[in-house]
């Protein structure tokens, strides 16, 4: 009997986990649903949720492949198809950033390649699109799908299913929650709103903000190239951006590594096992992490004090010098740091040893009592996120562009400013200051959920009956202990993965979650 399986969301995860799934299981019957228009786009690079200005956050060569890498496809593209990106093959390289929609299209191209190879080896997939699942039920034993279908408006029950995995991804506030004044995130409406060469303010400075800048900025004016410059023309002149944030630190310019991850020299699987079996397991990771720096980049650790912190102060140090420079000068000087270091191949060891251990960290953070969680949360994760989401330089040059185009500013907001939403704007009240902006959006990203936020009324049920505040899964993404579930769902939503996996976001993420869904699925 052909195993059953649904995928509920076709974006990376879910794409990642078809391929995994249909490679084990060459004669299953495969189900996947997606409520966008395009089943294997992803709603970050669907274009309901981003424009052709959008960055994409990874480069070419850290993309996984699904049937090719992305490069190669990429070159196989006509010219005028990579010239809507304002791309030739020529700029094609394995470290490139592209806009989030020509990722997008990947994905879709990889997508519909893995279900006609899925069918080519026997296995039978039906792929439902503008289908939205509303509910996860069990009956007579049964796992079953309720789903609405947007075009038809039709409901259906589908199923049963052997086994059902929940890739929906990001979750963040519909559409209708905002207002032509407020914008609870990018993602609810912002792309197709028509913003007004006004004040707008940003909530936050990360890659999610930058890109709301854009969507706002590119409505009233363009960003010209000539040579190694770039400026922003507009002839709004009403038109002013500020992003905000606690600190008001912008983010830096990616950095040039070797790619795959090497080696940690100190931080290894051994060294990781005793440091999690100690009696203070966070402390000892962070002298783990003394000692990896220490070696790979000496004067690094003697100009920070790197022996003399602690995982508690380890934060402020690392900041100190960027938060008592001007962000738009410190911008400058980072980027060109960045290119000069990528043209001649030079990778700043102290860098690359904190980013490649931020996935190490992230292993004994489900065994943090909850006093070093928040501990870890208010100093070392606010690190390796700085570190790891380090935003293309385009995205950089383009912040300066409007910066010195007069458009653009950022403020530090500190932790006691107030904020009010208001039927004629935006307040907040900050070191004493008062500050309005006619349009407002929030782009601080997603933030982790709890069983209350489940979006499926049985599951979510079930999940709060079986007294989890928050979904519990084992080490293969498998809900445990709540009846009639545990061993058929598998939990590979981001936001509910967040708590015990910080760093879970990505593409890499997306791809290294679906090898392991494979393995478990497929048993």
């Amino acid at each position: 009997m052909q195993s059953r399986i649904a995928i509920v969301g076709t974006g990376p995860t879910g794409v990642y986990a078809f391929k995994a799934l249909s490679e084990k299981l060459p004669n299953a019957a495969f189900s996947l649903f997606e409520r966008g228009d395009e089943a294997g786009v992803g709603m970050p690079y669907s274009a309901e949720s981003s424009s052709r200005y959008m960055l994409a956050n990874i480069a070419s060569i850290e993309i996984p492949p699904v049937t090719t890498t992305y490069l190669e496809w990429l070159k196989s593209l006509p010219a005028d198809r990579l010239h809507r990106y304002d791309l030739t093959h020529k700029d094609l390289h394995d470290r490139l950033f592209t806009p989030r929609l020509l990722l997008g299209e990947y994905f879709r191209a990889q997508f519909l390649e893995l279900c006609d190879r899925a069918v080519g080896q026997g296995s039978k997939v039906v792929v439902a699109e503008q289908t939205s699942v509303t509910d996860v039920i069990v009956e007579a034993g049964q796992v079953y799908l309720l789903t609405h279908n947007t075009a038809t408006d039709v409901e259906r029950r589908e199923g049963p299913f052997d086994r059902i995995v929940l890739a929906t991804g990001h979750d963040f506030p519909d559409e209708d929650e905002a207002t032509r004044r407020y914008f609870p995130s990018p993602w609810s409406g912002l792309i197709q709103a028509d913003i007004p060469a006004a004040r707008v303010g940003i909530m936050g400075t990360s890659l999610s903000s930058i890109d709301a800048a854009m969507a706002v900025v590119n409505q009233h004016g363009r960003f010209r190239a000539k040579g190694d410059d770039l400026t922003f023309q507009t002839k709004a002149s009403d038109l002013h951006v500020t992003l905000m944030s606690w600190t008001g630190v912008l983010p830096e310019a990616d950095f040039y590594c070797p790619l795959p991850y090497r080696p940690l020299k100190v931080m290894t699987d051994e060294a990781i096992a005793r440091a999690a079996a100690s009696d203070a397991p966070l402390d000892a990771m962070f002298a783990l992490l003394q000692e990896e720096v220490s070696q790979v980049d000496s004067a690094y650790a003697r100009k920070i004090g790197l022996q003399t912190l602690t995982a508690d102060t380890f934060e402020a140090a690392y900041f100190e010098t960027r938060l008592g420079a001007d962000p738009f000068r410190w911008a400058r000087k980072n980027l060109d740091e960045v290119e000069r270091n990528k043209a001649n191949k030079v990778t700043v060891a102290w860098r690359y040893a904190l980013l490649r251990m931020h996935e190490k960290f992230e292993e004994i953070v489900p065994e943090l009592n909850e006093a070093d969680r928040a501990r870890f949360d208010a100093g070392l994760k606010k690190v390796f996120v700085d570190n790891y989401a380090a935003v293309p330089s385009e995205s950089i040059r383009r912040l300066l562009a409007l910066r010195d185009a007069g458009v653009l500013s950022v403020m530090g907001l500190g932790e006691d400013y107030k904020l009010d939403h208001t039927a004629k704007g935006t307040v907040i009240v900050a070191h004493g200051e008062t500050h309005k902006f006619d349009v407002f959006i929030d782009a601080r990203g997603q933030k982790p959920l709890t069983s209350k936020d489940i979006p499926f009324p049985s599951l979510r049920a079930a999940v709060l009956k079986a007294g989890q505040e928050i979904p519990q899964t084992d080490e293969r993404f498998c809900l445990t202990d709540v009846p009639d579930y545990a061993g058929r769902v598998y939990l590979a939503a981001l936001p509910w993965l967040m708590h015990d996996r910080p760093f879970v976001q990505g593409i890499t993420a997306s791809a290294g979650m679906a090898e392991i869904l494979g393995e478990a699925v497929a048993a």
